[in-house]
């Protein structure tokens, strides 16, 4: 399997934790904040996960980053995260056939939008925990997650 192959796969398993774990949210805890402890609300580390989607892909489709930006106007709307997530995933498909012949620069972005990707997954799960929400079966397998009670 190629290095191309394996980051494509690692994206995909990326957002499919995405999609799964707004899909197991009720609309309110898009809202909901870390009580007592500095933090923003659930649909704005949604917001950003989008917005970096969209601002690394532009990057790496042009070869240098051109500043973050997020289409997703709505974030604590979970029709709307949704919808943002998988415009967002699609556009971002576009790239993954491209990923052989990528520049140090691309490649550059690639990494560092994967790690981005991987660094809101840990924030998210404390959420998860200190908002006792639901665990979606998909990051309890993934990251060997309990029930937070």
């Amino acid at each position: 399997m190629s290095l191309a192959t394996v980051l494509a796969s690692r994206l995909e398993r990326s957002f499919a934790l995405y999609d799964d774990f707004v899909a197991s949210l009720d609309e309110a805890a898009l809202g909901e904040s870390l009580p007592g402890l500095p933090s923003n609300a659930i649909g704005l580390q949604l917001w950003c996960v989008v917005g970096a989607r969209e601002s690394y892909t532009l990057a790496i489709r042009t070869g240098g980053w051109a500043g973050f930006s997020c289409s997703l106007a709505a974030p604590l709307e979970k029709e709307s995260v949704l919808a943002a997530l998988a415009r967002s995933a699609t556009e971002a498909r576009d790239v993954f056939p491209l990923i052989d012949g990528f520049s140090a620069a691309q490649q550059g972005f690639l990494l560092d939008w994967l790690e981005h990707e991987a660094a809101h997954q840990g924030q998210l799960i404390r959420y998860l925990y200190g908002l006792r929400l639901a665990i979606p079966e998909s990051w309890r397998k993934r990251y060997a997650l309990s029930d937070p009670s």
